[in-house]
């Protein structure tokens, strides 16, 4: 049997004043471009489809289009497990609607044999999957629970949720059917960043309190499909094959450089499945470039590309940001790199909000703020300040 596990579309994230969603498409058809001509008899997704849990109208079209389209016209299943991005909740709700098409959407976590695994037929034979969504810390899952089982950290948690699975899966595939575990969470010694900008991952379900120990990978399945990572790699310390396929795109300037891919698995019963990597080459690349101004004014190279520049400079330029918008199509941020005095040390507590964030904002982008900005801000931190509870 060949599954093709992609991962981390959030489709309706935008990076800077850009809006991704063509890309986005484009990249989801490349994707089905590949299920096809490698012959591929069963899709997983691995959560975060969404990049927030109620999408514009625009990006859920994009997505359910995009589902449909991994489909074949039919011909394979197309399991998808919630993201910490995406919303148990409207996944659910359009579960019904979907699984006339192949589609299976699991947005909960569910007890075994009441939705949390789920018995497939494809073209190559019998797949038995477990879906797990994200875990929220503080989530309590009533079958687990009832159970008497759910205590301690929450990689202990995980770890007991997997193991139930693991324990269903091997019973229901007996010797004819192919095992998979879907999920999205976070491995330790997973690796996240290393890029020295902000990555597409939320950085607030990506700390210690959600992390998993390696034990929660169940070693007996043919193959374990991760999301929530963002970096295409093997999970760390598995002892069974199990990739975190990765985003569909680079989503920010962390991600740079980053070469996607989805991954294909040729799975046996009772076997562990062999993987490889297939590139996407679909999508505007990032690229981060420092430089004086007359340096990267002249790189024609980087006229492609959405821009994070560092521009060195001998002070604040005012000019700078329009500047760089006018000789740069694809820029998402400019900031003046120069030696700048060290502020007197002041409790932010004792500075008006619109003055704190003119300082930031001169310190990020090398300019004053405008006065017609700051009435702005002024207007919307008093609209925040006296909104109702």
């Amino acid at each position: 049997m060949r599954i093709l596990h992609t991962s981390d579309w959030h489709v309706g994230k935008k990076l800077g004043r850009y809006d991704r969603l063509e890309e986005v498409a484009a990249t989801i058809t490349e994707v089905a471009g590949i299920a096809a001509s490698e012959n591929v008899d069963l899709m997983v997704h691995s959560g975060d489809l969404f990049d927030r849990p109620f999408p514009p109208i625009d990006a859920l079209r994009v997505a359910l289009d995009g589902l449909v389209s991994l489909t074949g016209e039919g011909s394979r299943p197309v399991v998808v497990v919630a993201g910490n991005h995406d919303s148990g909740d409207l996944f659910e709700a359009l579960a019904p609607f979907l699984a006339g098409w192949g589609i299976y959407l699991i947005g909960r976590i569910k007890p075994p044999a009441d939705g949390g695994v789920l018995e497939l037929d494809t073209v190559s034979g019998r797949a038995v999957v477990a879906g797990l969504p994200f875990l929220r810390e503080g989530h309590v899952v009533d079958f687990m629970a009832d159970a008497d089982r759910w205590y301690g950290q929450y990689a202990e948690r995980i770890r007991r949720l997997t193991e139930v699975y693991s324990d269903h899966l091997v019973e229901t595939a007996g010797t004819d059917a192919v095992s998979l575990l879907v999920a999205h969470f976070m491995v330790t010694g997973a690796r996240v960043g290393g890029h020295g900008a902000p990555r597409g991952e939320r950085e607030l379900h990506m700390g210690e309190a959600y992390a998993a120990g390696e034990g929660a990978i169940p070693a007996s399945l043919s193959y374990v499909a991760m999301g929530h990572i963002h970096a295409p790699q093997p999970v760390p310390g598995a002892n069974v094959p199990a990739e975190y396929a990765g985003s569909l795109l680079e989503l920010d300037f962390g991600e740079a450089g980053e070469q996607k891919r989805v991954v294909i698995v040729d799975a046996q019963p009772g076997r562990p499945a062999r993987i490889r990597s297939v590139p996407l080459s679909t999508g505007r690349r990032l690229v981060r470039a420092a430089g004086t101004w007359d340096e990267l004014a002249d790189r024609t190279d980087l006229d492609d590309f959405y821009l994070d520049l560092a521009v060195d400079t001998e002070g604040p330029e005012p000019g700078l940001g329009a500047q760089a918008v006018e000789r740069f199509p694809y820029l998402v941020k400019v900031t003046a790199v120069y030696e700048r005095p060290e502020l007197e040390e002041v409790s932010r507590g004792q500075l008006p909000w619109d003055q704190v964030y003119a300082e930031f904002r001169e310190r990020e982008r090398g300019e004053p703020a405008s006065e017609e900005l700051l009435a702005t801000f002024r207007e919307v931190s008093d609209e925040v300040e006296h909104a109702t509870p």
